[in-house]
């Protein structure tokens, strides 16, 4: 299966992507963010990275998608073992949400967009979405928390404006949202990394939807 984690920055989708993993036995797939050649320019210049930032994050989205589909390809001719994948953040995000509001914002302009959207539209054309979705719903305080805890630096300065803009995107993005299942967890009123209560609980979630035992 592919079971696939979303939400804002700081909302803790690495954290239950490990935790999942080794609950399960599942692979990670990690959003690139470690050696990301424009991560720390973009946020110090976001007009001037901002196209070069999205076409880099799509582009190792994709390549992740791939390996999914030749992990998806090798279980159909297994009799013996089922290859479980939890990914780290979507490629439909990338558009939905982060393109979007760099475009919206006036960070990207039209020009740089549309190609980026082509794009995508010719990547997801070949894309089979996540048997199911989990959407880390966090407020601003709970992300600034977590970004303030894990201490990258060029994540420090991120506006208040900005992560208030991703959520709102994040927000029409769940609401619409109709290619497969989707669970939303709350994370303001949990701590899954700490608490294995709330860990349990959404072990329980997971397990519902997708028939697992927990």
């Amino acid at each position: 299966m592919h079971i696939a984690i979303t939400g804002n920055i700081g909302a803790g989708k690495t954290t239950l992507a490990e935790k999942l993993a080794r609950h399960y036995g599942w692979e990670v797939l990690y959003e690139a963010v470690d050696g990301n050649p424009y991560l720390a320019d973009f946020y110090d210049d976001m007009p001037r990275w901002a196209f070069n930032l999205q076409v880099y994050f799509l582009n190792s989205r994709f390549a992740q998608v791939k390996r999914i589909v030749d992990i998806q390809r090798a279980n159909q001719t297994s009799q013996s073992h089922q290859h479980t994948v939890v990914q780290d953040r979507t490629i439909y995000e990338d558009a939905a949400i982060f393109a979007r509001n760099l475009y919206e914002s006036g960070d990207m302009v039209e020009r740089d967009f549309e190609t980026y959207r082509e794009l995508f539209t010719n990547m997801t054309s070949l894309v089979r979405p996540p048997d199911l979705m989990i959407y880390l719903r966090a407020g601003l305080p709970k992300l600034r928390q977590q970004i303030q805890k894990r201490g990258r630096v060029f994540e420090q300065s991120i506006s208040e404006d900005y992560l208030s803009n991703l959520n709102r995107l994040y927000e029409e993005f769940a609401s619409s949202y109709q290619l497969g299942p989707l669970l939303i967890l709350e994370v303001d009123t949990m701590d899954f990394a700490q608490n294995p209560a709330d860990l349990a609980e959404i072990l329980r979630q997971i397990a519902d939807r997708l028939s697992l035992k927990a």
